[in-house]
């Protein structure tokens, strides 16, 4: 395998975040900044911690993938972004209650350094908050544009050779793809005509970033980087980007457990799935709106898993509900149960269930660190376009027009480390030896 031609990690990496001073984000950046300076483990990352098989098997050889490919450093870097408040990320992450007092202190003037720019707002796409630290109001075209002028100061002022932004915001309320998100041309129209009703503020964030150079990682599930106009910005400026909707808690279990009935051939006559959540993503999604973009998201995985055409007498049938519930007390600590009614030999109905108390923005904050490197190891690597490769991290993956995204997580781990392997040079396992 010809090993691919990936330029050196030289310099400093600039991470701008979109909702920097929310839970995820300050969460996976004081983690960072706390495992870089010795004082936590960066338990959940695969970049840190995993190891890659290379070569046969009986060569014994699993050295960690940070060891063999590529990566940026933790000590290069460099963080920022945009909120909708102006708290610093100690504050914020104060505010949200996921990390300890003790451990936060450990990393506090860091995080104190950290302030948010004012980010680009509409409250007609994310109901439930009000932004104190927004952008004062004008066309779609001009937010666009001092977006790309924050970047531009942000690389500047830090000294950053490259960049990565990343969207850690809320989710935003449910747009169907209308013809101007069809092409480059038709949305950049659509932009200077300042269609308010069809580009979201995340399409200007998308656009901002990869138009400056910046692969761009989308976090929540609303329609962004997975229209045609972005992929086809993202080829013409030769930029990375992926997404969609971090996979952290309930859906992570589905990607495992669907597998598992598939392979079995055990049939599911229904999964009925719900959550309580009490932090600001717990608040946005109250909303029928933002909601039902993260109802379309999670309701993607069952279907294209088990694939219910091709096995009608086993999944033809499914009652598939899913449920989020906003309840303040529990803050970030989220719950999910999922009841799953089973069928096996005969016809003999079963039950599997499944309570999840799990820890939302902890389970988030890896699968940002590995994002963020993996997305700049692509930059470097000269790929464009969607990085289908990394859909392990994403509950709806975006992929290429006309091909069927892959769901099963222990596939979609393959896929990463042999495309990890490819870069190398070394050659892809198919596990047959």
């Amino acid at each position: 395998m010809e090993k691919v031609e990936v330029k050196d990690a030289k310099g400093k990496l600039g991470v701008l975040v979109v909702g920097v001073g929310g839970a995820v984000a300050s969460t996976f950046i004081a983690g960072t900044l706390s495992v870089r300076k010795g004082v936590g483990k960066p338990i959940g990352s695969v970049t840190q911690l995993a190891t890659i098989r290379l070569g046969k098997r009986n060569a014994n050889h699993f050295p960690k993938i940070k060891e063999v490919v590529p990566l940026a450093e933790l000590d290069d870097l460099v963080f920022g972004g945009w909120d909708l408040f102006e708290d610093n990320i100690y504050e914020a992450a104060k505010h949200a209650e996921v990390l300890k007092q003790e451990d936060l202190n450990l990393v506090k003037d860091e995080l104190e350094a950290i302030r948010p720019m004012p980010a680009v707002f509409d409250r007609n796409y994310v109901k439930r908050l009000q932004g104190t630290h927004v952008k004062p109001e004008a066309s779609r075209r001009r937010l666009t544009e001092q977006l790309q002028e924050d970047i531009r100061r942000f690389k500047a002022e830090n000294g950053c050779e490259r960049l990565v932004v990343m969207w850690a915001a809320s989710t935003e309320v449910y747009i169907s793809q209308s013809a101007e998100h069809e092409s480059l041309e038709a949305f950049e129209q659509a932009l200077d005509e300042n269609r308010t009703d069809l580009i979201s503020p995340s399409m200007c964030y998308a656009y901002a970033a990869i138009s400056e150079g910046a692969p761009f990682i989308m976090g929540a599930p609303n329609l962004c980087v997975d229209m045609p106009a972005i992929g086809e910005l993202a080829e013409r400026e030769n930029i990375p980007i992926c997404g969609k909707d971090y996979k952290t808690g309930q859906t992570l279990i589905k990607t495992v457990l669907a597998p598992m009935l598939k392979t079995r051939m055990l049939g599911l006559d229904g999964w009925f799935s719900t959550n309580i959540l009490g932090n600001r993503d717990g608040e946005v999604l109250d909303d029928p709106g933002s909601f039902r973009t993260k109802e379309v998201s999670k309701l993607s995985v069952i279907d294209t898993i088990l694939q219910p055409e091709i096995y009608p007498e086993l999944y033809g049938n499914i009652y598939h509900k899913v449920r989020i519930n906003y309840y303040p007390p529990r803050k970030d600590n989220k719950e999910g149960w999922d009841n799953i009614d089973l069928v096996g030999w005969l016809g003999y109905p079963m039950q599997l269930k499944v309570d999840f108390l799990c820890r939302d923005s902890i389970l988030a904050a890896p699968l940002c660190l590995d994002l963020v490197l993996f997305s700049d190891l692509a930059l470097r690597c000269g790929f464009s376009g969607i990085q289908s490769w990394l859909s392990f991290y994403f509950k709806s993956p975006v992929h290429a027009p006309g091909s069927v995204p892959e769901h099963d997580l222990f596939i979609q781990h393959t896929i990463l480390k042999n495309t990890l392997r490819q870069i190398i040079g070394e050659p892809t396992l198919d596990y047959l030896d």
